[in-house]
């Protein structure tokens, strides 16, 4: 079934027939709409709508033809490379699946395994750049506590976070405000791992739940908020919270 998709993506991709806008696109112009398509996916999910998810996932599949036919245009490799790569990968990294292996063997120590015979040597290799920044954070620092490098307890991860607090409110200028934030947010997913949270997923949902509340804030005011003291507008939300507990 996947036939009639390579050759529509072919043919978009015809110098001399193609489409004019799919005939010019690169990986680096298409791999913003790849990311969003994976998104999209997640969000369908997290919808628990089926219908969307399979309309989602045929957009995320055809990402993956795009890049494979841009490659394919280039010489380098083409789409039947790519999933010849990712069985080779799956049936190796399933060695008690695919192979004689008695005991199913570590997932990280198959890939760890991995990145050393590919060159690789440090154990933060192959985090991928281009993850938000809370969740590649999380994974960074994972990658560290395996090899040793993690606090013992949670009491010295809250030591850290209160004092890069402190250095923000020492910070001077931009520059300076702008790393200790970042030293600040570090910590804050450092803290998040150690209580075994999923700091990428408690970010979102608490998210969610300002936007639950702050919509029905928007509900209960009548006039312009922006004309509301913080008083007012604190007493409002907190009716909100309020509204949604007892939902």
């Amino acid at each position: 079934m996947i036939d009639p998709l390579l050759e529509i993506m072919k043919k978009l991709r015809d110098p001399e027939t193609g489409c004019d806008w799919d005939k010019v696109q690169t990986f680096e112009t298409i791999a913003p709409y790849t990311i969003e398509e994976a998104y999209e996916v997640a969000d369908a999910i997290e919808r628990r709508d089926l219908d969307a998810l399979k309309d989602e996932l045929g957009d995320l599949l055809l990402q993956v033809v795009f890049h494979s036919q841009i490659a394919s245009d280039q010489g380098d490799f083409a789409f039947d490379d790519v999933v010849e790569a990712i069985c080779a990968k799956m049936t190796r990294r399933h060695p008690h699946i695919f192979g004689e292996a008695q005991d199913t063997p570590g997932w990280e120590q198959i890939k760890a395994e991995e990145r050393k015979e590919s060159g690789t040597s440090s154990a933060l290799d192959g985090v991928a750049l281009a993850l938000p920044a809370l969740l590649r954070a999380q994974k960074i620092q994972k990658r560290a506590a395996r090899v040793g490098f993690d606090w013992p307890d949670k009491a010295p991860v809250k030591d850290k976070l209160l004092e890069e607090l402190e250095e923000v409110e020492q910070a001077k200028s931009a520059a300076e405000i702008h790393e200790e934030i970042g030293d600040l947010l570090f910590s804050a997913v450092n803290l998040a791992r150690h209580y075994e949270v999923d700091a990428e997923q408690a970010l979102s949902d608490a998210t969610l739940k300002f936007t639950k509340r702050f919509n029905i804030v928007e509900s209960m005011v009548t006039g312009d908020m922006k004309e509301m003291t913080i008083d007012e507008l604190e007493h409002e939300w907190q009716k909100a919270k309020l509204t949604m507990s007892e939902a």
